[in-house]
């Protein structure tokens, strides 16, 4: 770094009695107190340099041999006072980047300037910092830095705004022209001090080499730089970005919810103390997201997520959370269920994550734009429609227009499985509305999701942890489920699932039979017996919407579940004791199976896999024919 001495003489100044002197044949005629320090110095050397000085020594009262002059609002304080008086007296001083704001001001205040004598001390600091501290970026940095003591003084003397200009600059400039001062940053001084100052004088500064540097400036004077930095328009939004995540890095602390919550049990004085380091930091990260580069991808999604959860534990105002629930949206494919999980901090609200700011964020996204299915619909039971060549091509055609403005169809599948994801983690909690469930989950369009095994293992999450639920909400919990895209894994686990609704359990046996037919390689028709039973509670399994429609009414005494569902040990046998203990044959079913409401429940709870449960029932039949 750089530095300026001024002057040749030794330093005479001393201290006796508290009281500061300079050594000297001539007895001083001068007391000077600075903020209650007292100074016996001579007027000559000082009245020759200084004009405010001569105009207090004026208009002061003289006491015997001396006259007294009060600086109570002398900047810089007293280090500052005796660098000007020694100058004065000749004493040698040394300048550099730590004291040269405050030597100025000191300067400034005492109006040390070229109407009293050429070549004074304002002049050598204004040479100084122009020749040598705008110059060099490590003494740009630390300038800028001391302008915070002295905020009002440097903004007048114009210190604040050039340093400043200096920086944004260099930021711009290749570092191999800047004069680094030896130091760039601390990630290069960590490297040396491992790697040795021999394999870095060989290896090249990063393009974001100023970041780390710029981070240990305060929140205004970086928020300015980094407004002169993006005006000047040369420098990439994706290393604005990595700037901002360090500076955030550097000064966010790690913040939680108990933290937020242990403000409400502190005293009032740790209460006034956590409220105003709160208020730095709601501030701080409110200019960072001030500072946000607009173009998409200039920065992580996890990042704006992190940023998000803290303006939400600050208590950062709407606009801020709100512009970055926009962003997050924009990429929102990028994100993890773990970035995901915003604590909550409304005690209005017990939830456990801020379920209502996923909302927000999932309706941005969809507000991107619709975009349909890339594959063509398919049939009852999942063939796929013919449809001619132009046909497909206008829908193509049709896509690609839509998708031109909307978010793409690859990224509404990332988030499909994101909130799948979110939602079996959210399910755990015993405060989650159903409400909010249902709109989180239905907010997500059906071809977004091409297997529907997360969204089950997500109902059954908040199944199992809301067992207070009445058979209504448990149908309505269950609508969004389709039963056509569960994997045969699934369909096994939920027709065994004791809280499902029984219509539910009733769609999963029937397409796994369905595609058990269709992997053999032949379409068989359900038993007449069990399609009875299925008429009777106006189930249509032929009927290709979303298996779990709650537009169909069912008798609330109809709306059984499969209470006391188990595996048996013996499939076979334990099948063969259902139809024993209830007499359940062919001609009971045809008969008597629509009036019988037992016999059907006994049949629902049937165990074992579909397949082998519709098996039986065929063979019954085969047998009942071949005896008549």
């Amino acid at each position: 770094m750089k530095f300026m001495k001024l002057g040749s003489r030794p330093d005479t100044f001393y201290t006796a009695q508290a009281v500061r002197s300079v050594s000297s044949e001539v007895s001083s005629d001068l007391i000077v107190q600075v903020k209650g320090s007292r100074y016996l110095l001579h007027k000559f050397p000082l009245l020759s340099k200084c004009l405010r000085l001569q105009r207090l020594c004026s208009e002061s009262s003289e006491t015997s041999q001396h006259h007294i002059i009060q600086l109570p609002d002398f900047p810089g304080g007293i280090e500052a006072f005796e660098l000007c008086a020694k100058f004065c007296y000749g004493i040698t001083i040394t300048l550099s980047a730590f004291n040269i704001v405050a030597v100025r001001c000191a300067a400034e205040y005492l109006q040390m300037t070229e109407d009293v004598e050429k070549g004074n001390l304002t002049y050598k600091l204004e040479v100084f910092f122009n020749s040598c501290i705008l110059h060099g970026w490590k003494d740009s940095i630390v300038t800028l830095q001391t302008t915070k003591e002295f905020p009002l003084w440097s903004e007048d003397l114009g210190i604040t705004s050039r340093c400043i200009e200096a920086i944004a600059s260099k930021v711009s400039t290749h570092p191999s022209k800047v004069s680094l001062s030896h130091i760039y940053s601390r990630r290069e001084r960590d490297d040396e001090s491992c790697n040795g100052a021999e394999s870095q004088r060989h290896k090249p500064p990063s393009k974001g080499w100023w970041a780390e540097d710029m981070a240990e400036l305060g929140i205004d004077l970086y928020w300015r730089t980094m407004i002169a930095v993006k005006s000047g328009g040369k420098m990439p939004s994706n290393l604005i970005g990595e700037a901002l995540k360090i500076y955030a890095a550097r000064w966010l602390p790690n913040i939680s919810r108990e933290r937020n919550v242990n403000k409400q049990v502190a005293s009032d004085s740790d209460s006034d103390s956590t409220n105003e380091i709160t208020s730095k930091h709601r501030v701080l990260l409110e200019s960072i997201v001030s500072l946000l580069p607009a173009e998409k991808g200039a920065v992580s999604c996890s990042f704006l997520l992190k940023l998000l959860k803290a303006a939400t534990i600050l208590n950062a105002s709407s606009s801020s959370k709100m512009e970055l629930a926009r962003r997050v949206a924009l990429q929102m494919e990028e994100a993890t269920v773990r970035d995901l999980l915003i604590p909550s901090i409304s005690y209005a609200n017990s939830t456990v994550y801020d379920v209502d700011l996923v909302i927000t964020i999932l309706e941005q996204f969809m507000l991107q734009g619709q975009s349909p299915p890339t594959s063509p619909p398919r049939s009852k039971l999942g063939f796929e429609r013919r449809r001619s060549r132009s046909a497909e091509n206008i829908d193509l055609a049709f896509q690609e227009s839509r998708r031109s403005s909307s978010a793409s169809h690859s990224s509404k599948l990332k988030v499909a499985k994101l909130v799948d994801g979110y939602l079996q983690e959210i399910a755990r909690d015993a405060n989650l509305p159903l409400s909010k469930f249902i709109a989180l989950a239905e907010a997500i369009p059906d071809f977004s999701r091409l297997d529907h095994d997360d969204l089950y293992r997500a109902i059954d999450t908040y199944l199992k942890a809301h067992p207070d639920l009445n058979k209504s909400e448990r149908k309505r919990l269950c609508r969004t489920l389709d039963c056509k895209k569960l994997s045969v894994e699934a369909c096994m686990h939920a027709a065994q699932n004791e809280l499902l609704p029984l219509r539910v359990v009733v769609q999963v046996l029937f397409f796994e039979q369905a595609r058990a037919a269709m992997g053999s390689g032949k379409v068989a028709e359900l038993p007449s017996n069990i399609k009875a039973l299925l008429a009777a509670h106006n189930i249509d399994p032929s009927r290709s919407t979303t298996a779990l429609s709650t537009t169909t009414s069912i008798p609330a005494d109809d709306q059984w579940s499969v209470s006391g569902l188990r595996s048996p040990k013996s499939k076979v046998s334990t099948l063969r004791m259902k139809l024993a203990e209830d007499d359940l044959d062919e001609s009971d079913l045809q008969s008597e199976g629509l009036r019988r409401a037992s016999k059907f429940k006994s049949f629902c709870a049937l165990p074992t896999r579909p397949r082998r449960m519709f098996s039986k029932f065929l063979s019954i039949n085969r047998n009942s024919s071949e005896k008549n």
